[in-house]
This record gives C-alpha cells, structure tokens and sequence, in this order.
C-alpha cells in the first residue's frame, strides 16, 4: 500500500470540482517525482483519497495546494496529507467554542450584560496569541462578576452545535474511538453539551460561585494551551496509546501545541495564527470532514444520533 494519502473535501457535493482537484493534484505530486492510484471515493462529489508515494508530506502538502491553487482559483476544498499509517485514531480530543459548538461562551455572556465590546476584544486578541490565554480569561472573567447562575443558564440555551458535530462523535465512538472534550471553556456549559453529545472524558475550567453569583475568578489550575497539550498525553497514555493514534482539532492559538503533538492535528475554521502552521485544515466544511480525513466513507456515517 502507498505510503501517503491526500483527501479532497468539497464544501458543497460537486463532481466535476473534485474530478478536477484529483486530476490537478495528481499533477503536483508527478511534479514531484511521485506516484498515484486511482481516487477512492469516500463520498461520490464530495470526498475522495489519492493515496501516493514519493515525496514527503510537507512538500506533497505544499505542491498540490500550488497546484490547486493555480487550476481551481476560489475553490472551496479541504485538504489533507498524511501517512496511511495508523490513520483511524482512536483517541479524538476536540475543543469546545468555535469548534464543537459555534458560539464563543463569554462573548454570550457579554451580549447578555452590556460588555460585549470589551470580551470581544479580549476574546479576539488572545485567539490570535496576541495576549496570554491565563490573563485574557481573567480579564474577561473579571467583568462579569456578581453574575447569577440564573444569566449563565440563559447564555447556555444559546448553544449551538457545529454542523456535523453529532455525526463525527456519534461515528467515532460507534466505531470504537473515544472522544474527549478539551477545553479552555467552563464545565457549567459543557454540561449543557453533554446533553447533546457524549465524551468519554471532559477537561475545563470552573468558575468560581459564592451564593448564586460569579464572583469574577476562575478555579485554579486554569485550562491553558500548556495544559490543553499535556490533557492530550495524559489522555493518551492513560489509554495505552501513541500520539500517532489520537486526532485533535480547535480553532484558537491556544489549541496549537495540542494540534502539532496530535497524530493528526486539523484546524476548523481557524484564527490565521493557526492557520499559518498547521497544514491540515477545515477551512469550508463541517466537522464530517475529519471522519473523511480518516479513510470513513459517507455510508459508515452515524447520523442524526444524540
């Protein structure tokens, strides 16, 4: 078997785009001295593998996104190159806001309590690795302080999943991974979640509560891109696993060492910091794209299940 494999996924199903992207890219890898198979289709339009030998990841990475890039102008593709080896992870370890879910929880507190402008500043800055994580997440606590639990549950209604968030954790655990939840983002709504998805394991931050109000502080030790890293390891080796077999995904800079320790680590929809080091990305799918990344064909999905 090849020793690479390159995955397209169109953002929306269009036959002739990935036709077009398979033969192009196929052209990138030749540029290369390397050689190809016939496409895989995981999904007839949608989603296809090109497993090939040759050159190695980065430079493949780097030569058909070229060439992509000049045949295909604007189209809307994720790609993905990594080794055929181990490519079915059995650890899946996801941030929560502006990944798993589509909101940003302190921004909706904020819009709820008349600061939005300064959380989501504060938000914006440290996403980008503009400012340390630790000290925005204080900054911003600080200004909700005298909350109640009452205006958290609101903010929580608000929670709303990511497109094809269900399907990748309803088919990764139906297939025998586990998935874990890692997140600089507050258990009170991650519970929330957990009513509509399963993790085999949560790791987040707390706020601290004194009867019935926020009182602007976040419970020691504080859910860094430090700790986001070593809660991937732990995790890991606590299930007798090599990093070549785990998958990660975030969005913010705060996910980066979490991403580059992965096996394969996949930025969704993410801040140009991330995107500026990490090859493989979600830039206009939903989150099906990383069951497609892993070989899945469209017909081994799990739908629609909580």
């Amino acid at each position: 078997m090849p020793s690479s494999v390159l995955t397209l996924v169109a953002a929306t199903a269009d036959e002739a785009l990935i036709a077009k992207a398979a033969a192009a890219s196929e052209d990138g890898l030749c540029a290369l001295g390397g050689s190809t198979g016939e496409p895989d289709w995981l999904a007839p339009g949608e989603a296809c593998d090109l497993f090939f030998d040759g050159p190695d990841l980065r430079r493949a990475s780097a030569a058909i996104r070229e060439a992509l890039a000049k045949s295909l102008p604007g189209a809307r593709l994720d790609i993905f190159v990594q080794s055929t080896q181990a490519r079915r992870k059995s650890l899946i370890v996801a941030d929560l806001e502006s990944t798993l879910i589509e909101n940003e929880m302190l921004d909706e507190l904020a819009a709820l309590t008349g600061v939005k402008p300064q959380v989501e500043d504060i938000t914006r800055r440290a996403m980008n690795g503009e400012i340390d994580f630790a000290a925005a997440l204080k900054s911003r606590l600080a200004l909700f302080t005298g909350l109640s639990e009452a205006e958290l549950a609101t903010a929580a209604a608000n929670i709303r999943l990511t497109r094809g968030a269900r399907t990748l954790v309803a088919t990764a655990r139906a297939r025998g991974a586990q998935v874990a939840l890692v997140t600089g983002g507050f258990t009170y709504f991650v519970r929330h979640v957990q009513s509509m998805l399963t993790f085999d394991a949560v790791v987040a931050n707390d706020f601290v509560v004194e009867a019935g109000k926020l009182t602007g502080e976040v419970r020691e030790p504080i859910v860094t891109k430090e700790g986001k890293e070593t809660a991937l390891k732990r995790l890991a080796a606590e299930r007798s696993l090599p990093l070549e077999a785990t998958l990660a995904v975030g969005d913010g800079a705060n996910d980066l060492p979490m991403l580059k320790a992965a096996g394969l680590g996949v930025a969704f929809h993410a801040k140009p910091v991330v995107v500026a080091e990490i090859d493989n990305r979600v830039d206009f799918g939903d989150l099906t794209a990383l069951l497609y990344a892993q070989g899945f064909h469209a017909e081994e999905f799990v739908r629609d299940a909580v």
